[in-house]
């Protein structure tokens, strides 16, 4: 239920939701969806049945950094196909912040497993809180919730959740945020 994509979808298809139009404006959020999540786990889980990668959660290292970047080129055409299409800037800023995450991700992932959980939802909590006030700041318990799942499930140390946690609700919420300052009016 919390995985990355699952939670970044929800990310994605919300993330107009302050901008004239909603909720028409939707669609823009499900066709980032579509590039940001969806064609890379589908991907994913080909590369996964054909045996080049070790499992859906890319357990190996090794392997994490040339799926982030399959991701990204995924991400890329996403971004030229939002903006031929006049995505609202919301939606932009959002899939900034995760190109953003993807990057930094990519480039750690090789030598230390920060967790990508963590980091999804603790960027998608912030930001929810940040976007629609303090209303939403239950959400916040959804941290500590997935990170302790991933130490429980022995995916992750307590460090690696902490560091996920805290580069999604700092760094990619913080992209987010710098990006909504300076892209929507």
């Amino acid at each position: 239920m919390f995985q990355p994509p699952v939670v970044v979808s929800v990310q994605l298809l919300v993330s107009p939701l302050t901008q004239p139009g909603f909720p028409g404006t939707m669609a823009y959020g499900a066709l980032a969806a579509l590039f940001v999540c969806v064609i890379p786990l589908l991907l994913l889980l080909v590369l996964v049945r054909l045996g080049k990668v070790a499992d859906h959660h890319v357990s190996d290292r090794k392997q994490r950094a040339p799926v982030l970047l399959m991701a990204l080129g995924s991400i890329v055409a996403g971004l030229l196909v939002l903006a031929a299409a006049g995505a609202p800037e919301s939606v932009v800023a959002m899939v900034l912040a995760v190109v953003g995450g993807v990057v930094v991700l990519a480039g750690v992932s090789p030598f230390w497993k920060i967790s990508g959980h963590a980091a999804a939802i603790s960027s998608s909590a912030v930001i929810a809180v940040m976007m629609l006030g303090p209303a939403w700041l239950p959400l916040l318990l959804l941290i500590p919730a997935v990170a302790w799942s991933r130490v429980v499930l022995r995916a992750h140390t307590v460090a690696q959740v902490v560091a996920g946690s805290l580069f999604g609700g700092v760094v990619m919420a913080g992209i987010w945020w710098l990006l909504q300052g300076w892209m929507v009016p």
